[in-house]
């Protein structure tokens, strides 16, 4: 039986048919297709801001600066956390960082002063400024990010002796378990303009505490839900101490002004 040549071929009608009317076994079709990065970029943004003087006695004073931080990130078990620290734990995190990464060289520190002012604007603003370059600089170093002396001291309210224990598994509870248990304020420069801009009071002494430098923090926090699913014991053991506390529980504090 012969078969003709033009039933050897077959035509595929397609909707847009003003474009191909038929299609041939032999030839190809290349498709061009776009495809369009959706995933959203990490980013991990911190700030150094709020600093408190802290009056232990006539002779011992101090200052703690809020650390907040914001990410995206999957090195980080919290996305969102604030915290407080002293310079004397800014120095304690950078010797340790050293001591496991030798071979890379950590930002800088703003210099210790033995004659530090507390009572000086100026001083403090340059500290503070200082502690968070020296911050920004460590999380853009992926090596550091494996550190949980880092993430310790960025996102729970442990002790310098804690989180050494603690990094070294000499704790019944772990990083992880340590972190979740804190209890921060997520609050944030951008949220706290938000809140400034929609007051709508004009009194003189808001603005006062509004614009002051020291003492209580801006706005007022939300607190973080605490997870109670560890028993009594661990919360025991976990409890968030206060500064004047913790300066007396760190056997490595520098001196009191710093």
């Amino acid at each position: 039986m012969r078969t003709s040549n033009s039933a050897s071929q077959k035509n595929f009608h397609f909707p847009c048919a003003n474009l191909f009317a038929t299609f041939s076994p032999r030839s190809t079709w290349i498709t061009v297709v776009e495809i369009r990065d959706t995933t959203e970029k990490e980013f991990v943004s911190v700030w150094v801001r709020d600093p408190q003087v802290h009056k232990e006695d006539f002779w011992h004073t101090y200052i703690t600066y809020e650390i907040c931080l914001h990410t995206n990130s999957m090195c980080f078990r919290k996305k969102t956390s604030c915290v407080r620290r002293r310079y004397s734990e800014f120095v304690w995190l950078r010797q340790k960082l050293q001591n496991n990464a030798v071979l890379i060289e950590l930002p800088k520190l703003p210099p210790g002063n033995p004659f530090f002012n507390l009572s000086s604007d100026f001083q403090i603003t340059q500290r503070m400024q200082g502690l968070q370059q020296f911050l920004e600089a460590v999380l853009q170093t992926p090596l550091l990010l494996s550190d949980s002396r880092l993430h310790l001291f960025l996102q729970s309210q442990l002790s310098i002796a804690k989180m050494d224990a603690c990094a070294q598994g000499q704790t019944h509870y772990t990083v992880a378990q340590a972190i979740q248990r804190c209890v921060g304020y997520t609050r944030f420069p951008v949220e706290e303009q938000h809140q400034e801009d929609s007051k709508t009071c004009c009194d003189s002494d808001c603005e006062s505490t509004t614009s002051s430098s020291l003492g209580n923090s801006l706005g007022r926090a939300t607190p973080v839900e605490e997870d109670s699913s560890y028993n009594e014991s661990f919360s025991h053991e976990f409890q968030v101490t206060t500064p004047e506390a913790e300066l007396c529980s760190s056997p490595s504090s520098s001196p009191s002004n710093q």
